[in-house]
């Protein structure tokens, strides 16, 4: 099985930020592992550290091509969010009850985040300020009605609707029409916390192997894990290598690599109390192409924008790592929102990788044919805080443990697959297209045309669900 290893993208804000990390030594030789991970970003440290939990004397080793967090988990915008927004879509595959255990579940690892930071002494600026989800154009409002809807039936209600008065002081931009608002969510320098988690990972015993990117995975018992430098003989395999799993051929239909593109302002200083944004909460509007912007602690804002360009085969290059097209379009929306910032306020600006289902929600189970290898893909942009449950689950998975994760709904559940090449990238990008001009046009106030509708209709959904 072979996979596919990439250059290095180019560094985030939030990378070169922080302190340079010394690179742990790459796999040399041939070495022996109880259980191997691939992937060291959120999703596998979590499985690591959790792995230890249940069992600190399992020899556990963690692969990672680059240095750990230099795929999505070190450059997506620090949001640290629940799945209330997907209630009505886990409803549409488990139980009631197994949906309020998930969604409970995700708004718990949030609170969970902050605590592990603070007790490991983990500076990753953790801020629990809550969420708030917009409409920036009269088309979108009540985009979240179906949401609250179904949480009114279940008995919850994690959201609270905010007065437009009240949402353009709290935003500090007259774009925002309407909205909700979800305490729980919370925002981190997600390059900090990655370090942060690698620091205690070590600390635990796992054994992290850097610039080790895994060229063939070879199933038998034991499996053999190949990189360009060595071997690891190993009792169980898992996958936790975001878009990159693309390259598996059992996997590739499940998930669809997309970027996302981000720019920063520089420090606004008195400015940003002048525009009004000062209490900390993280914005999304309703756009399919969603816009997502929050502060920083030294006082920028991190506005990005989900552009979903393509790449042929699902290949990871320079179209998530700097995609000039992308760039541009996040950089129109953000000085669109914020009128009183111009382009010379724009300090960083840097695309990444997202792994997108069909339903924006992460897929968990075994290769078929091999039961030691384990997977869980498809974070679709949301994966900062329910990595949390994803490293659980895939821990619970790989020590054959029965229990509330290893049986959880998501676990080899029906997903929808996306067309093999070439039409998944041609429609991709033909939907893509479509999408751009409907919401061009709603922004604008006009009326989209009948044949964008229609296509646009074909798009994943997104972080919120359709309503």
């Amino acid at each position: 099985m072979k996979l596919q290893t990439t250059p290095a993208l180019k560094p985030s804000y939030w990378r070169e930020s922080i302190d340079t990390i010394t690179p742990r030594p790459a796999l040399q030789g041939t070495e022996h592992a109880d259980i191997t991970i691939i992937g060291g970003g959120y999703v596998g440290l979590w499985t690591a550290l959790t792995i230890k939990q249940h069992e600190p004397d399992c020899n556990v080793a963690l692969l990672e091509q680059h240095l750990c967090g230099d795929g999505a988990s070190g450059r997506n915008g620090g949001f640290v969010m629940s799945w209330w927004p997907k209630i009505g879509t886990l409803r549409s595959f488990c139980s009631d009850e197994q949906a309020l255990f998930l969604a409970n579940s995700a708004e718990q690892a949030i609170s969970e985040l902050g605590e592990f930071c603070q007790e490991h002494d983990i500076d990753a600026h953790f801020l629990q300020k809550g969420w708030l989800w917009t409409a920036t154009t009269p088309a979108h409002i009540d985009s979240w009605r179906g949401t609250l809807k179904v949480c009114e039936r279940l008995g919850v209600r994690p959201f609270e609707l905010v007065k437009a008065e009240d949402l353009k002081r709290r935003t500090g931009s007259d774009k925002h029409l309407a909205g909700v608002f979800e305490a729980s969510n919370a925002t981190v320098q997600p390059a900090a916390l990655v370090q942060g988690m690698r620091r205690v990972a070590l600390e635990a015993g796992v054994r992290i192997f850097e610039r080790s990117g895994v060229t063939d995975i070879e199933p038998g018992a034991p499996v053999l894990v190949s990189t360009a430098g060595g071997k690891i003989s190993t009792n169980k395999v898992i996958l936790c290598n975001n878009a990159w799993a693309a390259s598996i051929p059992q996997l590739s239909r499940l998930i669809t690599p997309v970027n996302s593109s981000i720019v920063t302002s520089q420090p606004l200083g008195q400015r940003l109390d002048q525009i009004g944004w000062i209490d900390g909460e993280s914005i999304t509007d309703s756009q399919l192409m969603v816009n997502y912007y929050r502060t920083t602690r030294d006082g920028r804002i991190a506005f990005g924008k989900g552009t979903g360009a393509l790449s042929y085969n699902g290949k990871i290059n320079e179209v998530f790592s700097e995609h000039p097209q992308s760039i541009e379009m996040t950089r129109h929306d953000f000085l669109g929102t914020y009128t009183s910032l111009s382009e010379a306020d724009i300090s960083h600006s840097w695309s990444g990788p997202v792994d997108r289902t069909y339903d924006s929600l992460p897929a968990f189970g075994h290769l078929s044919g091999n039961p030691d290898i384990v997977y869980g893909i498809g974070w679709s942009g949301n994966g900062v805080g329910p990595g949390r449950i994803g490293g659980r689950i895939l821990a619970s998975l790989a020590l054959e443990r029965r229990d509330e994760w290893s049986q959880c709904a998501l676990v080899g559940r029906h997903n929808r697959t996306f067309p093999p090449e070439p039409f998944r990238y041609l429609g991709g990008t033909l939907v893509r297209n479509a999408v751009i001009r409907k919401e061009r046009a709603e922004m604008q106030g006009a009326a989209p045309s009948k044949i964008d509708l229609l296509l646009a209709s074909l798009a994943p959904a997104g972080l919120e669900d359709k309503s």
